[in-house]
């Protein structure tokens, strides 16, 4: 995949331990390592790549995976900080806003990536990624983020809401399919607008050629 053109630039954001790694894993490799391979934190932003065919067209998706301590620093350096993550969600069509089911403060630190998307990259789309499912699964009580706070939180965004499993799958291609034909659809609609654009420049040169000459 190296030196493939990106036809889609995702971005995952979210806090550390939030299942970041571990997704991009699944999805880009269908293999869970968090049971053999101790966390390690992720430095800077990793990156990788996937081709999927959306009705009939090969799309290429960029995946940056945000290190989640790059904007929750509590020092005098913590602007630094937030311009440098600047850099890696810029110009991307849609954000994974990360966050662990059973760790409230992680459902809490997702609207301040909302805020800064909003701010500084509003045609992004959200996506809001609830992880570790399966840690609800084996056991309800569990649950720190109820399914009303994150649904109401999809809605205040205009975002898609999944509840995933990185150790199952559970949700994770779906997800990402779902990125893949929001970009398609998203693409094809600026390209009917171009279309028409176009068409009405044409339709009005005609008519002010016809005035002029008569």
């Amino acid at each position: 995949m190296a030196g493939s053109k990106v036809d889609a630039k995702v971005v995952l954001l979210g806090k550390s331990y939030a299942g970041k790694t571990c997704l991009v894993e699944r999805y880009l490799k269908n293999r869970f390592l968090g049971d053999t391979v101790p966390y390690q934190n992720t430095i800077g932003a990793a990156y990788g790549a996937k081709t999927v065919t959306i009705n009939g067209k090969n799309i290429v998706i960029g995946i940056w995976n945000l290190a989640g301590g790059m904007c929750v620093q509590d020092t005098a350096g913590s602007e630094r900080y937030e311009a440098m993550s600047r850099i890696y969600y810029r110009g991307a069509r849609a954000a994974i806003l990360c966050f662990d089911l059973t760790d409230k403060s992680s459902f809490d630190r997702v609207r301040f990536w909302i805020g800064e998307l909003r701010q500084h990259e509003s045609e992004c789309k959200i996506y809001l990624c609830g992880t570790k499912y399966d840690l609800i699964a084996e056991d309800p009580e569990k649950r720190a983020v109820s399914v009303s706070d994150a649904k109401s939180l999809a809605v205040d965004c205009m975002a898609d809401l999944f509840e995933t499993s990185s150790k199952t799958g559970k949700d994770i291609l779906e997800m990402f399919n779902k990125i893949a034909q929001n970009y398609v659809a998203s693409k094809n609609l600026k390209e009917e607008k171009a279309e028409d654009q176009s068409f009405v420049l044409k339709e009005s040169g005609r008519r002010h050629h016809c005035l002029c000459t008569s």
